[in-house]
């Protein structure tokens, strides 16, 4: 999740010209040889100009992973593609998707599933073969875990303004990747 961070990171900040993907979802990441992760099928990915940080279009993204603003308004942002990578890294962390029949018979999406479906610890939510058996589940995988359902919960907010930008999903990643391999 972190190279797609980092991917998606370029993609908004690395230029002068966003860009936004537009589709971002499992099947638009693909992992090489060695595990890194790629994101690809830019089909239908706009590049803003310079002066602009939002465009309307009529051409959606696939549904559970859009954004709210970009499914009822059409309104494409680099928020937009924030909203969407949350979504696959709660659908990681869960081995739910977002159009899972049991959260959308409770007129629910993931992230109110996440929400109201743990009762005390987040390991109650979190897919089970994120720890093998034979793994003990530490305090320290414990917080690096609740720490990303944090970050995915902040990034997928319901107004667009109060998601962070991929720089800051970056840095989260990376700080907690470090606390996971301290020793």
């Amino acid at each position: 999740m972190l190279d797609a961070a980092m991917a998606i990171e370029y993609l908004h900040h690395g230029k002068e010209t966003p860009i936004v993907h537009c589709d971002l979802k499992p099947s638009n990441v693909l992992l090489n040889e060695d595990m890194v992760a790629h994101v690809g099928d830019f089909g239908i990915s706009k590049i803003f100009a310079v002066s602009k940080s939002i465009a309307h279009t009529e051409t959606l993204g696939t549904l559970g992973y859009i954004a709210p603003e970009y499914g009822s308004e059409g309104i494409v942002s680099t928020s937009g593609d924030v909203y969407s990578y949350s979504i696959m890294l709660m659908e990681i962390l869960t081995k739910r998707r977002p159009t899972d029949e049991e959260i959308c018979s409770e007129n629910l999406d993931l992230r109110k599933w996440m929400t109201q479906s743990f009762s005390g610890t987040m390991l109650e939510v979190v897919d089970a073969n994120l720890f093998p058996e034979e793994e003990q589940i530490t305090s320290k995988s414990e917080i690096c875990i609740a720490s990303m359902v944090e970050l995915a919960l902040d990034c997928t907010k319901e107004n667009s303004d109060s998601r962070i930008s991929m720089k800051d999903v970056v840095k989260r990643l990376n700080k907690i990747k470090n606390t996971f391999l301290e020793t």
